[in-house]
C-alpha cells in the first residue's frame, strides 16, 4: 500500500487506548480550558484520524509563515497551508502548560483534544496578511476561507495535541465519517491496490459519476473512494446529510457492487483552490488512495482561481518527490448531446459547439429543484434529483 505522507507509517493523534484516554479525560477536568475555533477543532479532528501525517500538533509562527511561503515547515517538511490553533488572546496561557480544547460544534463543549503548549506567539497584521494571501490568493473578507481565517484572533497556540474524540462526526454520521486508519484498514480488507480518490462537498451529478468512472478506467485502477466533506461548509450549499443520501443512491444504482466506497471525513472547507487541492492530496495519500482527481475549479469559490489553477500547482510549484500520490487532471466534463453521453469537453470530436452540451448553472438548479421541476436526465439521476427536490422544497 502506498505510504503515508511524510513518514513510513500512519501516525494518527486520536488516543484509542481506552486506559490512557479515560486518563486524559479525567486530567482535562483540572486542566484550564479554551473553546477553539471550528478551523482549530476540525484540525484536531483531520491530526486525530491520521489524515494529516506526519503533524503531531498545531504549528507556531515560524512554521506557519514558512509553509505560507514555501509549502515546507521549517524543517523542511512539505505542507501547504498552516494547521493552527488560533485564539483572540492567550489569556494566563503560558508555554509549558497543558490544556483542555473544548468543541464549539456540540453542546456543552465537551473537551476535545488536551494540548501541551510549546509556544504562544502573535502574529503581526502584515504576517496574517502574508499568511492569507499565500494560502487564499486574496485578502478580500468576502472570500469565505478568508473571513474564516481572520475571524478566529492572531494569537497562535502551537504544540502536539492528544486527541480524545472525533467532534460531532462519528455520532451525526455513523455510516460515513471514517478516520484514515479505516479506510487504510477497507482497502486492505477490499484488497485494492491502485485507488481513484474523489473529492466533493457537492451531490455528484451524471458529469461526476462518469468522472470517477473514466478515472478508473483510464488508471486501471481496482476501486474508487468517494470522499465527502462534512463539515462547514459557505452559506447555501447542500447539507451533509442530503449530499450523503444522494451519492449513495447513486453508487447503489449506477456502480458495480463493491467497486466504489462512499466515505466522508470532518474538516472545514477552506476555499482555497490551489492549495487547498494539494491538502487534498496529502490527506488521499495518508488515506491510502493511490490517485485523486482534480478537475475544474477544484476546491474553488466565486471567481477568485482560474478554472485550472488546482492543476496547475501541481505541475509548477509541488517537488516531483513531494507526494507518492498522483494527479488525475480532468477537464470539463459535460453530457453531449451529439455523442449520448457524458465527456470532457477538451475531448469531444470536432465540430462540437456549447449548443451540443447539456449545462446547467447552479442557479438554475435550485431554481428547478425548488419549483418542483424535474432536472434533465442528461444532468442528474433522476433518484439523485428527487432527492435533492425534496430537500430544496422544504426548505423554500
Amino acid at each position: 500500500m502506498i505510504k503515508p505522507h511524510g513518514s513510513t507509517e500512519l501516525k494518527p493523534l486520536y488516543v484509542a487506548d481506552e486506559g490512557r484516554r479515560a486518563q486524559l479525560i479525567a486530567e482535562a477536568e483540572g486542566l484550564p480550558s479554551i473553546v477553539v475555533s471550528s478551523a482549530a477543532a476540525a484540525n484536531a479532528v483531520m491530526m486525530g484520524g491520521g489524515y494529516f501525517n506526519p503533524l503531531q500538533g498545531y504549528m507556531g509562527l515560524a512554521d506557519a509563515l514558512s509553509v505560507a511561503e514555501t509549502m515546507h515547515t521549517a524543517d523542511g517538511l512539505f505542507w501547504p497551508v498552516p494547521v493552527l490553533n488560533v485564539v483572540p488572546d492567550a489569556d494566563g496561557i503560558t508555554a509549558g502548560m497543558r490544556i483542555a480544547l473544548k468543541d464549539p460544534n456540540v453542546g456543552g463543549n465537551p473537551v476535545l483534544a488536551i494540548q501541551t503548549v510549546e509556544s504562544v506567539e502573535t502574529a503581526t497584521p502584515e504576517q496574517m496578511e502574508l499568511m492569507t494571501t499565500k494560502v487564499f490568493g486574496t485578502t478580500d473578507e468576502k472570500h469565505p476561507g478568508v473571513g474564516a481565517f481572520n475571524s478566529s484572533g492572531a494569537v497562535l497556540l502551537s504544540g502536539p495535541i492528544e486527541v480524545l474524540n472525533f467532534s460531532y462526526f462519528e455520532v451525526d454520521f455513523p455510516e460515513t465519517f471514517r478516520t484514515a486508519v479505516q479506510i487504510r484498514d477497507m482497502i486492505k480488507a477490499n484488497g485494492w491496490s491502485k485507488i481513484i480518490a474523489f473529492q466533493t462537498r457537492n451531490p455528484m451529478h451524471r458529469a461526476h459519476e462518469e468522472l470517477v468512472r473514466m478515472a478508473m478506467e483510464r488508471e486501471g485502477a481496482d476501486g474508487a473512494i468517494i470522499h465527502m466533506l462534512l463539515g462547514k461548509l459557505k452559506a447555501g450549499d447542500i447539507p451533509a446529510d442530503v449530499r450523503d443520501a444522494s451519492i449513495r443512491t447513486m453508487v447503489d444504482l449506477y456502480f458495480p457492487p463493491n467497486s466504489v466506497e462512499v466515505t466522508g471525513y470532518g474538516f472545514d472547507m477552506l476555499y482555497a483552490g490551489p492549495r487547498e487541492a494539494v491538502l487534498h492530496a496529502i490527506f488521499r495519500q495518508n488515506m491510502g488512495a493511490t490517485h485523486l482527481i482534480v478537475g475544474r475549479d477544484h476546491a474553488g469559490v466565486g471567481d477568485y482561481y482560474g478554472p485550472f489553477d488546482a492543476q496547475a500547482i501541481f505541475r509548477d510549484q509541488v517537488p516531483e518527490d513531494a507526494l507518492e500520490l498522483s494527479i488525475f487532471e480532468a477537464d470539463h466534463t459535460a453530457f453531449s448531446t451529439k455523442l449520448g453521453k457524458v465527456i470532457m469537453m477538451n475531448e469531444a470530436p470536432e465540430g462540437h459547439t456549447p449548443a451540443d452540451f447539456v449545462f446547467l448553472s447552479g442557479t438554475k438548479v435550485r431554481e428547478m429543484l425548488s419549483n418542483g421541476e424535474a432536472l434533465p436526465e442528461e444532468f442528474a439521476r433522476p433518484e439523485v434529483a428527487k432527492i435533492l427536490m425534496e430537500h430544496y422544497q422544504s426548505n423554500a
